[in-house]
């Protein structure tokens, strides 16, 4: 599902902190997705949409994202800091079958945090807000996501899910229909020590995983999907796994943590 592979680009992210493996963007580029995990029950996850983009006369998936107002979509920021013909699938399950619920709308304008540089993943800020051409209807199929309170941080081993569109391993084949692997929280205490992301990681991520299920190509963009009081919550954004491998052990995937960015989210979308 999760792929951190930079922009479109294949090659890894190259850090300066050697040999710490390079983190790596999750972007669709035909190759590799979710890990492990399940195909998830038909729109189960009702805010996750498709993130797709136009070649030709075609439209590709290239990352996942949250549905936070009808008119507003989360993303990650390196999914669409190129310029390209942008839309959104809401209500999709099967991205090669449609059943009528699907909703198709263009994006008007990618806003992307002023912070983000692509040319450095460690310092966060991967997060972007894509303003749709018409509003979303709300059903059963296609509904809201909820977000955290600003600033809240989850404990360790919080269970959480990871969705999206993704290969059933590192390398393997694509699976079409939507994915859902249960990734709990890795507390930054944790995460940032040396023997596991080190300095990479940043206060305003959060890191989930880190065993044999994780995100993978497809993935980035997509949320995070946690348990807090009973309901789920999108605490995170898709953001990048290992360059070693989308499930390597102490290297659980990253994501933005979205209540370190709800002030700048409400200042773009009113």
């Amino acid at each position: 599902m999760l792929r951190f592979v930079l922009l479109t680009a294949l090659a890894s992210l190259v850090l300066a902190e050697m040999p710490r493996p390079e983190p790596r963007y999750l972007e669709e580029i035909a190759e590799e997705r979710v890990v492990g995990g399940e195909v998830a029950r038909p729109n189960a996850w009702p805010w996750q949409i498709s993130l797709q983009y136009k070649s030709g006369s075609s439209y590709y998936h290239t990352c996942g994202g949250t549905l936070v107002k009808r008119g507003w979509v989360m993303t990650a920021a390196h999914c669409v800091d190129s310029p390209r013909t942008w839309r959104v699938v809401l209500g999709e399950h099967d991205l090669y079958s449609n059943t009528g619920r699907e909703q198709i709308i263009a994006v008007n304008r990618a806003h992307i945090h002023p912070g983000w540089n692509s040319n450095s993943v460690a310092a966060g800020y991967d997060i972007a807000l894509l303003q749709l051409a018409s509003e979303a209807t709300l059903n059963a199929h296609v509904q809201l996501g909820s977000l955290p309170s600003s600033g809240q941080v989850l404990p360790h081993n919080n269970p959480c899910y990871i969705t999206g569109w993704g290969r059933v391993a590192t390398g393997g084949s694509l699976a079409p229909q939507l994915k859902q692997a249960y990734l709990p929280v890795v507390g930054h205490d944790t995460c940032s020590t040396s023997s596991w992301w080190g300095s990479t990681v940043k206060n305003t991520m959060v890191c989930a995983g880190g065993g044999s299920d994780s995100g993978c190509n497809g993935d980035s963009g997509g949320p995070l999907n946690c348990q807090v009081g009973g309901r789920y919550v999108v605490h995170g954004v898709t953001s990048f796994v290992s360059s070693r491998g989308c499930n390597t052990i102490r290297k659980p995937t990253v994501f933005t943590r979205v209540s370190a960015y709800l002030g700048w989210m409400e200042g773009i979308m009113g």
